[in-house]
């Protein structure tokens, strides 16, 4: 859990949190208090997994969350940078699409830096 780390970058149109390392039971709720302790009002939110290589289902029901507190308040959730295992599992439970960023979204994240 020492690689473990969670950045976040606020931007006047989108909220970017990165996370490094494994999201599991224990590190969930520190990715969690990042993405809940961020006022997004309507904004996008950009979860950066490209250095994440695990995640069980405790990072997914966190997506799915994250997800509906967007929806709730007329923003968007993208999940960029899956990496094989974490993409997997959301193409097992289907939820893949729900997380996938947009063609619009997409294009912004080439601008995240």
């Amino acid at each position: 859990m020492s690689n473990f780390n969670v950045e976040t970058q606020k931007h006047p149109d989108r909220t970017v949190i990165t996370v490094r390392g494994e999201i599991d039971m224990q590190t969930c709720p520190e990715v969690a208090q990042a993405a809940f302790n961020t006022p997004l009002n309507g904004k996008r939110l950009y979860l950066d997994l490209s250095g994440v290589a695990f995640m069980d289902s405790s990072g997914l029901n966190l997506l799915v969350l994250l997800r509906r507190r967007l929806h709730a308040e007329g923003g968007h959730l993208a999940v960029t940078g899956l990496q094989p295992q974490p993409a997997r599992l959301l193409e097992i439970t289907q939820t893949y699409a729900l997380f996938a960023a947009d063609t619009a979204v997409a294009n912004d994240s080439d601008r995240l830096g």
